[in-house]
């Protein structure tokens, strides 16, 4: 660990003084969030560091100590695996020192976000419509039904509103030069929100002197945003659609989010068996009798949802439900088969998504990637392993990830061998070296620590994205695993609200989409020719 004091030659250093942090080490390659290389704070980060420098480590270690108390007792936690295997809940680790952006570095986020879901949102409709972007040589058609998450019984349906990625939470580095990219995309039940929201309360409530002197964004409006997108896709034109948050249950890691967005949306939060299909209608059960539902935002994967179109074995889902959504009484978000946009062989394509979809370039750079299928590629790839990062396509929060510098000769030899027997189950990356953050190891001093961040958009009428999102940090020391289930934590994340601007993204509308007319459900199968013609 390292050892961190503020030098200065006064007790409480003037905003702008000359002050810094002895013993900061921040790694080679790796740039600071907060901090100069001499311990110095950056520009936008001087208020704070001098705050915490006032506050202190005792004070620190004890509103971490309240923090852990608070946080067990009001359930935020997360469900993790111990050392001997058992599956146990412990307090969201939120970290109390928050990670600050300029507005300028949130504008260009921003802006590159909406881009690059505007042309996911387009590759989904694509793949299961026209097959524009096969037909044009860009992704071959083979890699695309190849992929777990591709969605058969969904060909040729359209989703509600011509919008598949409702909500979307890409995952963004940024590199020792400073230039944000995206590690990869999650466009199917992306989760995270609501520690956001509960990691801003927490600082508020814990930590109030950090934020004198700045004026930081609001993300408490999420779950309005969220409702009427939500509202915007329902497939009947009632003045007052009944949206449900559909969660697998008590026993998933996630649950407290989903009761918690359920309850901040004013929504009923249903189970499998509160669902049921009646003549390609869905309804929920309630006390009063069935209730017609019109929009879902199911918390669970394809797989799951209805026995007779996907797992015959599923005892989560409901029986019918592909058929409603198929004939267009019922939206889902995200829309059934979207999986197929994230899926990390395909993150390989988006830039040329972007290109062919949009004739945009990319504002956010994708971290370079190899497919393994291709010969060269694989070769390349074999003979760096040491320096190289791979993942497999498949699994998702951090598992199966190896990180080449890290990696023993023996645990280099397996991945190669795993590489050759399947070489379609992996991709490769260059390894980025994650920014630093200062952060409370445990006593209240701190240390760098590598962080992500994965802003949450939201995608109904037009596409609005929470200012900051959640940053994940690696709390071990020289550990590039950011994932919460892997050991992880999290920070309160500043946009600083400079400029004022807005956080609306525009020209985020699919060019294809119908206006909104009283009575008129979009989708449907009588509908779906002219749609289609519509797209073109």
């Amino acid at each position: 660990m390292y050892t961190l004091l503020i030098v200065t030659g006064t007790e409480t250093p003037p905003i702008g003084g000359d002050y810094r942090m002895a013993g900061y080490r921040i790694p080679d390659g790796c740039r600071d969030e907060l901090l100069n290389r001499d311990g110095s704070p950056l520009p936008h980060a001087v208020a704070l560091m001098a705050a915490l420098r006032r506050l202190g480590p005792e004070a620190l270690n004890a509103a971490g100590k309240r923090r852990d108390t608070i946080f067990m007792q009001q359930g935020i936690t997360f469900e993790v695996a111990g050392s001997d295997g058992e599956q146990r809940d412990r307090a969201w680790p939120l970290d109390l020192v928050p990670r600050v952006l300029t507005a300028a570095e949130w504008t260009t986020i921003k802006r590159g976000l909406a881009q690059r879901i505007r042309a996911l949102n387009a590759f989904v409709d694509d793949v299961y419509h026209a097959h524009e972007i096969v037909r044009a040589g860009i992704v071959p058609w083979s890699l695309i039904v190849s992929r777990s998450s591709f969605a058969r019984p969904v060909h040729g349906v359209r989703a509600s509103g011509g919008v598949y990625c409702h909500v979307c939470g890409c995952d963004l580095v940024r590199d020792g030069e400073g230039r944000w990219r995206v590690l990869e995309d999650n466009v199917r039940t992306p989760s995270g929100i609501s520690y956001v929201l509960e990691n801003r309360v927490a600082m508020t409530r814990l930590m109030p002197e950090l934020f004198a002197g700045h004026r930081v964004r609001a993300v408490e409006n999420y779950p309005s945003l969220l409702l009427d997108a939500l509202r915007a896709v329902a497939p009947a034109a009632e003045s007052h659609p009944t949206v449900v948050l559909w969660t697998p249950g008590p026993l998933n890691a996630a649950y407290f989010e989903h009761a918690f967005l359920a309850r901040q949306m004013g929504v009923e939060l249903v189970e499998p068996g509160d669902l049921v299909v009646r003549d390609a209608v869905c309804y929920m059960r309630t006390t009063a009798g069935l209730q017609r539902v019109h929009t879902i935002y199911r918390r669970l994967d394809d797989d799951f949802i209805d026995p007779l179109e996907f797992r015959p074995d599923s005892m989560l889902g409901v029986p019918g439900l592909v058929r409603a959504y198929r004939a267009g009484t019922v939206a889902i978000a995200n829309a059934i088969g979207t999986g197929v946009a994230d899926d990390k062989a395909i993150y390989y394509y988006v830039p040329e998504m972007i290109r062919f979809y949009l004739s945009e370039e990319p504002i956010l750079e994708n971290v370079p990637t190899y497919l393994l299928t291709d010969a060269a590629s694989r070769q390349h790839v074999l003979s760096r392993l040491e320096q190289l990062v791979i993942k497999p396509t498949s699994e998702s929060g951090g598992k199966g990830v190896f990180i080449g510098p890290q990696a023993s000769a023996s645990e280099r030899e397996e991945q190669a061998r795993l590489i050759e027997h399947d070489p379609s189950r992996y991709i490769a990356q260059e390894l980025v070296h994650l920014s630093t953050a200062p952060t409370d190891c445990g006593d209240g001093r701190l240390a760098p620590r590598h962080v992500d961040l994965r802003p949450f958009a939201v995608f109904g009428e037009e596409i609005r994205i929470v200012p900051g999102g959640l940053t994940r940090v690696a709390l071990r020391d020289g550990s590039m695993i950011v994932n919460s289930s892997q050991g992880g934590g999290s920070k309160d994340t500043w946009v600083l609200d400079d400029d004022g601007q807005t956080d609306l993204a525009p020209g985020t509308l699919p060019a294809h989409r119908p206006p909104r007319l009283p009575d008129v459900r979009y989708g449907g199968w009588q509908n779906q020719a002219q749609q289609q013609q519509q797209a073109r």
